[in-house]
């Protein structure tokens, strides 16, 4: 429980960090924008190189991947057949609404839980790939067409191949299943680099909630509410019975699946609809409240899964 709490606390006291710059207007310009661009085309590529190149490829491919991927396939296809049949959103902010309800915060919270809950950082190592190689990828190739106004063959091939952050985890996960290390003076500048990346989307994220307020009129709430629901509650039920009755997973990987899937909605959910100008209030108010959500969701999981 300590470890949950920690990490928690740390993260909660960046976003407040975020919040007082912003409400202060310390910067006393509006700097969201390049500080999100610097985050998606700069710092978080150079994370996740250095998370998936050190990544154990046993680790990965196991069978916490299988049931995190039929995990996130359930919400994103229960988020989208709600909003197809009640809420009738454009393509963009349905992507973004249904990547909010599935998409997981597994570096900013995910790995502070997996060190000190789990015991071990490659428990998120499945996760992390199911999401940098094929949920941002697609995420974003729809993001860029519905924006664009247009869509070919060339466009949805070239796409990942156009992202850094895609680029990224591609080279990191290649160095990973070939077993190449790198040098230390080489990963070096990758580190330091990657290393601004969770406090500077946290305190961005911190500082759009100044003079915001979660769930106000005309924000989405249906679509806020419905993605918070399938975030926060389904995926960890849904993991759950995957994990003990399909797969029949011991009590340290059941408690590991169950613990992922209850992690709230990352803010990289956030940097894409703000890159994109699309869903911002969806995206922003579902990390909000499946961040606050996710704690007693996951002191839950640790008081009756935890072996």
């Amino acid at each position: 429980m300590a470890g949950v709490l920690t990490g928690f606390s740390i993260i909660g006291f960046v976003i407040a960090v975020g919040y007082v710059v912003g409400r202060t207007n310390i910067l006393q310009v509006d700097v969201q924008k390049p500080l999100n661009r610097i985050a998606f085309f700069v710092t978080s590529p150079a994370l996740l190189f250095t998370v998936l190149a050190r990544a154990d490829v046993n680790v990965i491919f196991s069978s916490f991947l299988v049931v995190t991927v039929i995990t996130v396939a359930t919400s994103i296809s229960l988020y989208i057949v709600v909003s197809r049949l009640f809420f009738r959103r454009a393509a963009a902010e349905t992507t973004i609404g249904a990547v909010a309800s599935s998409y997981s915060n597994a570096n900013n919270i995910g790995l502070p839980v997996a060190i000190y809950v789990l015991g071990d950082p490659q428990f998120i190592a499945p996760l992390l790939m199911l999401q940098l190689i094929v949920m941002a990828p697609v995420t974003l190739t729809v993001l860029d067409t519905v924006t664009r106004g247009k869509a070919s063959i060339g466009s949805f091939l070239t796409q990942p191949v156009r992202n850094p952050m895609i680029i990224a985890s591609l080279i990191g996960l290649l160095l990973s299943v070939f077993g190449v290390t790198l040098p230390d003076p080489v990963m070096a500048p990758f580190d330091l680099i990657g290393g601004a990346t969770i406090p500077l989307v946290l305190m961005t994220f911190g500082m759009s909630l100044a003079g915001q307020r979660p769930l106000a009129p005309g924000s989405g709430r249906r679509d806020i509410v419905t993605a918070a629901l399938l975030k926060s509650v389904v995926m960890p039920i849904v993991a759950y019975l995957l994990g003990r009755f399909v797969f029949h997973l011991d009590p340290t990987h059941l408690f590991g699946v169950v613990v992922l899937a209850a992690l709230p909605t990352a803010q990289n959910v956030f940097n894409f609809a703000s890159r994109y100008e699309r869903g911002v209030v969806i995206a922003r108010d579902t990390v909000l409240i499946t961040t606050i959500a996710s704690v007693p969701v996951l002191v839950v999981a640790a008081a009756l899964l935890a072996p």
